[in-house]
This record gives C-alpha cells, structure tokens and sequence, in this order.
C-alpha cells in the first residue's frame, strides 16, 4: 500500500469517534448513578432495622419505593447505550434517509392501499436488509501498528507496517483495515484468516512539508456497497510522526566566522589566558612563566606578559516567525530550514546556542529535541515589531559573540537596522534575508551584514560570503 495515492476524506471516521466517545462518556455515568443508587438501597434496608425509636427519615418504607422508579430509569438508559445504541449507530446518514422514506411508504401505502407505495417501501426495504448482512457478525483481530521511525526529514518516507492477527480458534472472513494518515484515510484489505493466521501489510508515508503527523488508528470496516450501513472497530491506537526541516551541513569555510580558536575576547584583563594583550612591570605574585625575558634584558626589568580574558562562542539563532515578512509558505519554510541548519552545524561544533523565535525559545538539550521545536514551529499572526527580536536576543544572551537573525522578505532595511541597534556592542549581527529564487549576495546596513539567500543549497556559499 501507498499513500501517495489519493485519500479518500476521514470525515466519516471523525463523526463515529466522536459520537463513540460520547456513547462512553455516557455510560460511565450511568454506570455512577446505579452505583450510587445500590449504595442507597443498602443504606435504606439497613436503617430499617433499627429501633422504633429510631428518627432517621431515611428508614421508612417509602424510600425504598421512592428509590424504584429511579432505579428502573437507570437501567432503561443503560440498557439502551449498551444494546440499542450501538446497533442504530451503525446506519449512516443515508441509511437512515433511505429507512425514514420506506417506514413513510409502508404506512401510507397500507393505510391508503396504495399499490405504488408498497412497491417503492419494497424497494427500499431490500437495500437495508442486504445492508444489514454485510454488517452483521464480530471479528476479533489483534493488529499491531509499527512505524520504522517516528522522525524523518522532509523530502523522505515514512516505512512502516500493520499486522492483523485472528487470534480466536475460528475462521475470520475477509474485511478491510483503515489507517488514519493526517486529515486522510488509507485502505487495504485483509484475506480471509484461519485460526492463528496472520497477515502483513507495509506502507510508506510521503512527507513532503514540515509537520507532525498523526498515524493512526487503525480500523476494521464493514460496510454495504451503498454506504448504508457501516460499523467499524478501533484496533490499534494512533502514533505521532514527526517530519524535521531540511538542514544542510555547513563546512568548515562556511562556519569559519563562528570557529575561534582563543575565543572572543573581552575587555577584561587576565595574568592568565590565551588571548596576548601586552607587557606590563613584574609585581609580587605573578607567575615566573608569563616573563618575556627578552624585554626584560632589553629594559632591565621583569616584565611579565599581560591577558585578556576569553569566552567561549555563544551563537545566537533568531528566526523571525511574523507572517508579514513572509511573501509565501514555502519562503517561511526556507527560514526554517536555514535556522536549523546554522543551529544543527553550532551543536556540532559544540559550542553554545541558543536559538529562539518570537513566542518560542527552542531546546537544545539534544539534536532531536531542537529539530522537534523546529518541527512544530508556525507563523504567527499577531502583530510584533522587528527590533523586539533583536531586544529578545539581547536579553537571553548578553554575551553573545554571534548573532543570526533569519527574515522574510518582506522586512525592510529600516527594520533590520532597528533590530540590529538592540544587540550588544561588539557582537557580530548577520542577518540571513531569505527570498524565494533569489541569487546570493551580500550587503551591509550599519554593522549589520545582510546576506540574501533564495536557496537552501546555497546557504553554506551564503555564510562563506559572511565570512570574507
């Protein structure tokens, strides 16, 4: 089976789950008011056992009576969720139009001996009890729904397989199994069974956009061929798929203006460090291995090797979710992508990251939970202002040496530069404009280097152009 063929709509199977679990609902309160109403009873023969002297109202006779009719009601009711329910459940919306007009035709027709009537309630009776045949009967199976992986990258499929056991004694005829995919259905049928037989079936999920798919469940249906009648039973419970973004590897040209190797320096100054700042006169305390001794011949005096103090890299990663910015779906699924790509190459590099949008910040406890966050990332309506990302990125890491902001482009240069004027003195701010189909190159407004990308493909180019 193949889910690239068309699907035909859930909407059938979305109306019986829910009135299915309203029927459930419905039951275990029944279930509680007879429970409750037993308690009572016991409660009110008891009490009338005790002394004649006894004023507990709740003993006399008439409670007993007064709880009967109670009592009878609630077992109509669950009588009727248990028995009548499931079974007028199972005529669809056109078997009952169909029923309604042969019931109408029978009786006028028998009461006004009108021949043409009793033809047409004939006609229409024959359907229903056929109908009624096919759904007739129980089938118990035992089916196992199994997904090879529940996360892929878009572009790639899903693998997986459903397998239907019978395990009764008895033969199971054939019947057809759904399997809920997203907002579609697919179909597969299932062989006759015999005792402990079992039968595979494997298919394969396309995933062409960024989403979270749910599989599942899956359901054995037996209908009539004019829809009816239809009566199905939930097997297997549904399973979350989740499709990352496309992410490319950036190589070592490319993230060239993120690796530094002795760090990025501070103002502030270090006896100890890497980063070399300048000489300074010797005092008490200072470590005999900072001495440059060739100054110190030169001059006469101990001078000693003064530091600057370093930090390591911290990257930050700032999409720009705002559907404003964005002239299409596919050009906001490009910033995705590339966000993710410059995260997924920091993590690598295993330096700190924090990536984050306008109402969401992305985890980074593992690769596979950031490209979850990225994965249920969406667009927001709401209306924000660009330099609140750059405030946003200020915020959560004041000491950031890199910051990337991932736009649409519909954000204007006066924008980026509002955005831009909120960062940290000193931290390099490069903002990755994407467009779709556009050729890559490179600006600068400000301090801000601005760099257009209308292909993923050509992201590491991109970042290489940052780079020089």
């Amino acid at each position: 089976m193949n889910v690239d063929t068309p699907l035909p709509s859930n909407t059938a199977d979305a109306k019986a789950a829910r009135r299915a679990a309203k029927a459930a609902r419905k039951r275990e309160r029944s279930a509680a008011r007879a429970a409750a109403r037993r308690a009572t009873r016991r409660g009110g023969v008891s009490g009338s056992q005790a002394p004649a002297g006894s004023s507990d109202a709740t003993s006399g006779p008439g409670t007993a009576a007064g709880e009967e009719p109670l009592g009878l009601r609630g077992r109509l009711g669950e009588f009727w969720m248990r028995r009548i329910h499931p079974v007028l459940d199972v005529i669809s919306p056109i078997g009952w139009a169909v029923l309604g007009v042969a019931v109408a035709c029978w009786i006028l027709g028998l009461l006004l001996r009108i021949t043409e009537l009793n033809v047409i309630a004939l006609t229409l009776t024959v359907p229903l009890v056929l109908a009624a045949l096919f759904v007739l009967g129980r089938t118990s199976y035992k089916v196992t729904l199994d997904l090879q992986s529940h996360r892929v990258v878009v572009g790639t499929r899903a693998v997986g397989r459903i397998e239907v056991a019978n395990p009764t004694q008895r033969v199971i005829l054939p019947s057809r199994i759904e399997l809920a995919v997203g907002q579609a259905t697919a179909q597969f049928m299932v062989p006759r069974l015999a005792a402990e037989q079992s039968h595979e079936e494997l298919f394969a999920v396309p995933t062409k956009r960024r989403a979270v798919l749910v599989v599942g469940p899956v359901r054995s249906v037996r209908d009539d061929p004019l829809s009816l009648m239809r009566r199905q039973v939930t097997w297997a419970r549904s399973q979350e798929l989740y499709v990352h973004p496309r992410t490319v590897r950036l190589d070592e040209a490319a993230s060239g203006f993120l690796r530094d190797l002795e760090g990025t320096p501070s103002s502030d100054l270090s006896s100890s460090d890497i980063a070399f700042h300048a000489l300074r006169d010797y005092t008490p305390g200072d470590d005999r291995r900072h001495v440059h001794w060739r100054t110190t011949a030169r001059t006469g005096k101990l001078m000693v090797r003064q530091f600057e103090e370093t930090r390591r890299s911290h990257v930050v990663v700032a999409l720009d979710n705002l559907a404003d910015h964005y002239a299409s779906e596919d050009e906001f699924e490009l910033a995705v992508s590339a966000a993710a790509s410059i995260s997924a190459q920091t993590m690598r590099e295993e330096k700190e990251l924090t990536p984050f949008s306008f109402d969401a910040l992305q985890r980074t406890a593992t690769f596979r939970v950031l490209m979850d966050d990225y994965t249920v990332l969406e667009q927001l309506r709401d209306r924000h202002s660009l330099h609140e990302l750059g405030q946003q990125a200020a915020d959560l890491a004041p000491n950031a040496s890199a910051v990337m902001m991932v736009v649409g482009s519909h954000t204007t240069a006066r924008e980026l530069n509002s955005a831009a004027n909120q960062l940290p003195i000193g931290v390099l701010a490069v903002a990755i404009r994407c467009v779709d189909d556009a050729e890559v190159r490179r600006s600068s407004i400000g301090g801000l280097d601005v760099v257009t990308l209308g292909d993923l493909d050509a992201l590491p180019k991109a970042l290489r152009a940052v780079g020089r």
